[in-house]
C-alpha cells in the first residue's frame, strides 16, 4: 500500500477554536460541488487517475457533529458494525439515504442521526453545510454542519454502532495530519484520504469530507 503527505504547507494555526468562531465560518462559507483546491466535483474518485463519477447517483445526507466540550471542541464520529452490508466496521459521520419522506438534507441528516446515535433533533444546531461529495460507491452526499451542548443523550444502534467516541477538532483542522493511500478496492486501484488518531483509522469518504472541514476552518 502506498502513502504519501499530502495537502499543502497553505495551514493556519488551528488553536482557539470555539463554537463562536465556528458558526462565524460558516455563515460565511459558501458550499458547493467543489474538490480539493480545484473547481472538479469533489469526492473519491479526484484522488484516483483515470476514475470517473460513477452512474446514477443516489442522494444521501451525513452530520458533521462539533461537539462544544469545556476543554475544547471535538468531532463526533461512530465505529460501523462489522456485520453490516456496506462500509462495514469502518469510522463513519451519522448519516444515510435521503428518503422521499425527508424535507430535505438537513432533515434526513437529522433523521438518520435520531436513528443511528439516538440524539434527538432538538439537541442539534445546524450551522450550515460543507460541499457535497461522491463516493465510489454512487452517494451523492450533502455533509450538513451541527454544533452539539454536552451533555448528550446518546443511544447507539446496536445494529448498526459498536462505538461512538470523539477526536479533538484541532486534529482534524490540521491539514498536516493528513496523508494519501493508494490500494486495490473492489472497484480498482484508488487512492484516498486517511486521518489516523490513537487507534482509530478513519478513511475514504469521511476522511475526505473532514479534509473540507480542515479547508473551512484554516483557510
Amino acid at each position: 500500500m502506498e502513502q504519501r503527505e499530502i495537502l499543502s504547507a497553505r495551514q493556519a494555526p488551528t488553536g482557539g477554536l470555539t463554537a463562536v468562531s465556528v458558526r462565524a465560518r460558516f455563515g460565511a462559507y459558501r458550499p458547493g460541488m467543489r474538490s480539493f483546491d480545484s473547481d472538479k466535483v469533489r469526492g473519491d474518485h479526484v484522488l484516483s487517475p483515470g476514475a470517473k463519477l460513477p452512474p446514477g447517483l443516489r442522494p444521501a445526507a451525513v452530520l458533521v457533529p462539533i461537539v462544544d466540550r469545556p476543554a475544547g471542541l471535538t468531532v463526533l464520529l461512530t465505529q460501523r458494525h462489522e456485520k453490516l452490508s456496506a462500509h462495514a466496521g469502518q469510522v463513519s459521520l451519522p448519516g444515510g439515504r435521503i428518503e422521499p419522506t425527508d424535507d430535505d438534507a438537513v432533515a434526513a441528516a437529522l433523521r438518520e442521526t435520531r436513528e443511528e446515535i439516538g440524539l434527538p433533533a432538538d439537541r442539534i444546531e445546524v450551522i450550515g453545510r460543507l460541499d457535497t461529495y461522491i463516493t465510489g460507491t454512487g452517494f451523492e452526499i450533502v455533509p450538513v454542519v451541527a454544533l452539539l451542548a454536552p451533555p448528550l443523550p446518546l443511544a447507539p444502534d446496536p445494529r448498526e454502532v459498536t462505538e461512538i467516541f470523539e477526536v479533538p477538532l484541532a486534529l482534524v483542522a490540521d491539514r498536516a495530519n493528513y496523508r494519501q493511500e493508494t490500494r486495490e478496492l473492489k472497484n480498482g486501484v484508488r487512492t484516498y484520504f486517511v486521518l489516523a488518531h490513537d487507534s482509530r483509522y478513519i478513511w475514504g469518504a469521511t476522511a475526505g469530507i473532514l479534509v473540507n472541514l480542515a479547508e473551512v476552518l484554516v483557510t
